[in-house]
């Protein structure tokens, strides 16, 4: 497992080699954030040290290429009254107006306003890039806004309780207005309050990865709700609804129209989706969707309205385990949210092998998301395992199946060999970036296979090698 360093990360955002740093706690020159925000230039970074800081006002970043970070722990920027007071200029505790602002390592919590939209993060300007972060009791935890020509990545995160109760069933853990892509993965979105959703997005493309999304026992709304369409890829999450959710219905898509620009496609895969409420359905879609791709999903629990509710155009749709009770998929603890497999379980070695990607991200899932707020490489060994867990084989097995192998040198900087001694078969070799994105397909041979990595950016790399109906995974690291 990886976490993204983000004092590394920051470097990408420079732009002058005379970008400052800006230091923010109690013993520092500037003891709020609020003291920085109008000194701040293009590529700075803002480190913010471990302490609570309570009752700042709205802190607005206007610049571009901004770093803001926690250093020495996580701090934690708690709204208070000046704030929830503030008629003007009130809309939470960080409103990011700059693009290409990245935030790191940061929880935001309470943020209430006026318009009962308080939000830890209001994004206002493009591109915004957040990491480590938690976003606790606000009214929104992150709100972003309708902007053009917008990629906003949300990763290793983890939001709860954020809802208003003054105004139920509008307020969201997070909610994605009008931009172009939103990328959301290794999070942990859970326990929205007052019917809000725990995702919501109407972004153009969302590629939603390898996260916990779940209500426990709040009063939530839908786990996901996708109301505009578009291009939709769901893989290798926990979804999750519980007793007390007022929204029995999981996924929902195209909901509010299919205004989004074609085509309207909705592919899940490798997903554990479990109902504990009474009742409910699974996925319920927009008639005239284009496409439904459910492939390899555990959907397990009550679906006393249906399992997939409307009418997609094409339903491509086979090796889902459906079950109405959770506790006959052979689960390790499914009373306490842990979902991997026991050697038991119906789900092993009943999926199908899925070699299609969209747009760069694959369909079938090389990572599996653990708590809390990260992920781990599958390591598929045979026919995949339906669900967002594969059971592992006993090492000895494994072993003794898998051809001999090895990538070297790794870590690389200018290229890296990949020596295969027994293969029995032309195996393809896949390369994944950190983002998701297939870099290499190319068949393997007998032999030294040398691949050039010098204009590579430096970060974790997936190597996937299948041979016949296997598929073996590897890390190498780019420095």
């Amino acid at each position: 497992m990886i976490r993204k360093i983000g004092i590394a990360i920051s470097l990408l955002y420079s732009v002058s080699s005379f970008a400052a740093t800006w230091h923010v706690g109690p013993s520092r020159t500037y003891t709020y954030c609020s003291q920085v925000a109008s000194l701040v230039q293009d590529g700075d970074s803002i480190l913010i040290d471990k302490a609570i800081y309570v009752n700042d006002p709205q802190v607005k970043w206007s610049k571009n290429n901004l770093y803001i970070a926690g250093i020495g722990g996580r701090p934690r920027l708690e709204a208070g009254s000046i704030i929830a007071n503030d008629m003007s200029n009130g809309k939470g505790i960080f409103v990011i107006s700059g693009s290409n602002v990245q935030v790191d390592n940061i929880e935001f919590a309470n943020a209430v306003v006026q318009d009962h939209n308080g939000a830890g993060i209001r994004q206002e300007g493009a591109n915004l890039w957040v990491t480590n972060c938690f976003f606790n009791g606000n009214e929104m935890g992150i709100l972003c806004g309708s902007i053009p020509n917008c990629k906003t990545t949300v990763e290793y995160s983890e939001f709860v309780n954020n809802g208003s109760p003054a105004n139920p069933g509008y307020q969201h853990n997070i909610y994605i207005n009008h931009i172009d892509t939103l990328v959301f993965r290794y999070n942990y979105s859970h326990n929205a309050i007052a019917e809000g959703h725990e995702l919501k997005s109407r972004a153009t493309y969302n590629f939603i990865l390898y996260n916990r999304i779940a209500n426990e026992n709040s009063e939530d709304s839908r786990t996901i709700d996708l109301p505009n369409g578009g291009t939709s890829v769901i893989v290798g999450n926990i979804i999750e609804q519980g007793p007390n959710s007022a929204n029995h219905k999981f996924i929902g898509y195209g909901l509010e129209g299919l205004t989004n620009p074609a085509p309207n496609d909705l592919f899940c895969c490798s997903n554990t989706i479990i109902n504990k409420n009474a009742n409910g359905s699974f996925i319920q879609v927009a008639n005239g969707t284009d496409t439904l791709f459910l492939k390899n999903n555990i959907l397990a629990g009550a679906k006393t309205n249906g399992l997939i509710v409307g009418l997609p155009i094409v339903l491509d749709s086979s090796n889902n385990e459906v079950n109405n009770l959770a506790t006959d998929i052979g689960f390790v603890d499914a009373f306490n949210y842990d979902y991997h497999l026991t050697p038991a379980s119906v789900v092993i070695n009943k999926g199908i092998p899925i070699s299609r990607t969209i747009l760069g991200n694959p369909l079938q899932p090389y990572l599996e998301y653990i708590d809390t707020c990260n992920f781990e490489t599958k390591v598929l060994e045979g026919i995949i395992d339906i669900g967002a867990y594969e059971y592992p084989l006993p090492l000895a097995t494994i072993e003794n199946e898998i051809p001999e192998f090895s990538i070297y040198p790794n870590p690389s900087t200018r290229y890296f060999v990949i020596h295969v001694t027994d293969l029995f078969s032309p195996g393809q070799l896949l390369v994944i970036n950190p983002i998701g994105e297939i870099l290499i397909t190319k068949e393997l041979q007998p032999g030294d296979n040398n691949i050039n990595v010098s204009e590579w950016n430096s970060g974790l790399y997936i190597i996937a090698i299948k041979i016949n109906d296997k598929t073996f995974v590897r890390k190498l690291v780019i420095n």
